[in-house]
């Protein structure tokens, strides 16, 4: 990789129109398909690559509009700069902002600043986007808004000064408190991928009645995808699968499932019984290489780290896009260089393909699926792929609600409830969409804390009341799992 790093926009919000009438697979009232009877719309054996096309995709379009006065942008390009070889990306003196985008032709505007490759962005939704802003982009960005009068409130003032301040070094209390413990996992820090790893170990060996780790596939680079089961070993007992990091740079996503996994385990025990009458399978980090790369290289990664076409300096695929179910749709990217790049075809990533090759094989009866993401405190369940609805949506909007509700009674915090695309965006190719459509009765997206004051840099003080409040509601579906 050279010395730039490319930063490309994350959401497919640039379309002219946010609805599309409701979509159901089966009409309400008929029965779900068998797991794995569903067929996919595209031949995932294929080994043709798409060609590089040369716009982007149709998520991705802005309809342009002449803007009020002289366009004053200087046509430049200003990105976060890295030295050469592996030195960490530098982001100083690149602002997030947060834009208000109630204002016709604000969407337009984005776009065209986007496509000039002086902002990207890392969330929002239909009234808000949060917008980075490259290091030397920021007067050109500031005279624009001031021209068009687009509102915006500064977030971040300078990003890479938080990113130093994210994920501090222990105390040596607590580094005693590691030693004492046999593992380093403390949950008042983001670990690296190895301390994750050793601590699935670690309770494998301390808890061996109830818990085993098994690795069900390799990342692109060789690093083992780690799935942790706690168990009582009834054979009767539903199934709940749980993941997180598909996304490298949500960092909270990871941290989360560990602290759930650690206090599944050791307080098996003393748990209801329609609590231990559920088999607990967890993926902490679905997407290792990306998530590593985060560490070492660029705090702000998201994908994984497989090079895209021969020729191209492009790495990487967006995990969440390469799913088998309505693979290659709405806001799913052709182009290997965006963010939501969706592979070369559907499961042509080893990590995705062994995600889906375990739920599809494992003897396990799944009955609930979760998958935590970063960030915007939301609650969504399918469909992603469009403004779309399954028959059961009610059963899962009720769950929903539940769970938000016993999330905010214990940390306060709100989550919206909703489907993927009717809250946020369509988003094909989404883990989501294709494990409902295995035949898996609840299934979520968790759009962890915060709501932008600090977005994917979240500070470690937050990882314990975010996961204390998340298991609140994790305990919400066990309830409901419990008495299907």
């Amino acid at each position: 990789m050279g010395s730039w790093t490319r930063m490309v926009v994350l959401l497919p919000f640039f379309t002219s129109t946010f609805c599309t009438p409701l979509i159901n697979e089966l009409e309400p009232g008929k029965d779900w398909p068998t797991r794995g009877s569903v067929k996919q719309p595209y031949n995932q054996t294929d080994d043709v690559q798409d060609p590089i096309e040369a716009s982007t995709t149709t998520s991705e379009l802005v309809n342009e509009t002449p803007s009020s006065g002289k366009d004053e942008l200087e046509d430049i390009t200003i990105i976060a700069r890295a030295a050469e070889g592996n030195a960490k990306v530098d982001y100083s003196g690149a602002q997030l902002w947060k834009v208000s985008t109630e204002k016709n032709g604000v969407r337009v505007i984005l776009g065209r600043l986007k496509r000039r490759n002086l902002i990207a962005t890392w969330a929002g939704n239909q009234t808000y986007v949060d917008v980075l802003i490259k290091p030397n982009a920021v007067a050109n960005v500031t005279r624009v808004f001031s021209r068009e009068n687009i509102s915006y409130d500064i977030i971040i003032d300078d990003l890479q000064k938080r990113i130093n301040e994210e994920n501090p070094p222990l105390d040596e209390n607590e580094i005693e408190l590691q030693n004492r413990r046999g593992h380093r996992m403390t949950w008042k820090q983001y670990h690296r991928l190895q301390d994750i790893h050793e601590f699935l170990d670690y309770l494998a060996t301390t808890y061996p009645k109830i818990v085993s780790v098994n690795t069900i596939g390799k990342s692109y680079e060789g690093r083992d995808l780690k799935v942790l089961r706690i168990s009582n070993g009834n054979p009767s007992n539903k199934a709940i699968f749980i993941d997180g990091g598909i996304h490298a740079r949500e960092w909270i996503s990871p941290a989360t499932v560990t602290f759930f996994i650690n206090q599944i385990a050791e307080n098996f025990a003393e748990e209801s019984e329609d609590f231990k009458g559920i088999d607990w399978y967890f993926l902490p980090v679905v997407n290792p290489d990306g998530y590593e790369y985060t560490h070492l290289v660029d705090r702000l990664w998201r994908k994984n780290r497989k090079p895209a076409y021969a020729g191209r300096a492009c790495f990487g695929t967006d995990l969440n896009r390469n799913f088998g179910y309505r693979w290659g749709g709405k806001g799913a990217s052709s182009n290997p260089c965006s963010e939501i790049y969706r592979g070369s075809r559907a499961f042509s990533e080893p990590e995705s393909r062994a995600l889906s090759e375990f739920i599809k094989t494992s003897a396990a009866n799944f009955s609930a699926y979760l998958t935590y993401h970063s960030y915007g405190q939301y609650l969504l369940y399918p469909w992603g792929y469009d403004n779309a609805v399954p028959p059961d949506h009610k059963d899962l909007d009720v769950v929903g609600k539940n769970i938000a509700e016993a999330i905010q009674k214990t940390g306060g915090s709100k989550y919206s409830v909703g489907s993927s695309s009717g809250l946020l965006y369509p988003a094909s190719g989404g883990s989501d969409d294709w494990v409902k459509a295995q035949g898996v009765k609840y299934t979520f997206t968790v759009e962890l804390s915060d709501t932008g004051r600090y977005g994917f840099i979240l500070p470690t003080t937050n990882i314990e009341p975010v996961a204390r409040e998340s298991l609140a509601g994790l305990r919400i579906l066990a309830s409901y799992v419990s008495k299907l």
